[in-house]
């Protein structure tokens, strides 16, 4: 059971980081996202609300995985959402030729595919931590913080 906490704490860790990376840098560049949203050919129409909603969908997922009564409703959002994010990757390489690239930060630097690859790994884990949170005991990241200090 011990290593399926400290699994759990490592993974949310993890999903924390990059889901707050990701907001921020979303958020910090704002009119460069919105406008590469808007090049896409499934939201384009939609760039303006999901240039908004989404880093705070992020950002709200974090918060979820932060909080131990909520980090069920955390792992189900965020596997949720690298499905859906890894779902439009995959579409948008079986049917462009011109791909925009609306990722913040590092995550910039990858190409397509390597990006899909990013995303599916991501999901993987996010279904894992899924999959860990049925032990409803299991203590978060904000749990394992207080016992340190």
């Amino acid at each position: 059971m011990m290593l399926k906490s400290a699994l759990q704490s490592i993974l949310s860790a993890l999903f924390i980081l990059l889901f707050v990376y990701t907001g921020i840098s979303k958020l910090l560049d704002h009119r460069f996202f919105e406008a590469t949203l808007s090049k896409s050919p499934l939201i384009g129409s939609a760039s303006t609300i999901f240039s908004y909603v989404l880093p705070v969908v992020e950002l709200g997922i974090a918060a979820l995985l932060f909080v131990h009564q909520r980090i069920r409703v955390g792992w189900y959002a965020a596997f949720a959402l690298m499905l859906m994010f890894t779902g439009y990757i995959a579409y948008m390489l079986l049917s462009q030729s011109t791909l925009p690239c609306s990722c913040g930060g590092a995550l910039k630097g990858l190409t397509w595919v390597e990006h899909l690859l990013f995303n599916a790994a991501f999901t993987i884990l996010a279904f894992a931590g899924l999959w860990l949170s049925r032990y409803q005991n299991t203590p978060t990241i904000k749990a394992n913080f207080k016992t340190i200090v």
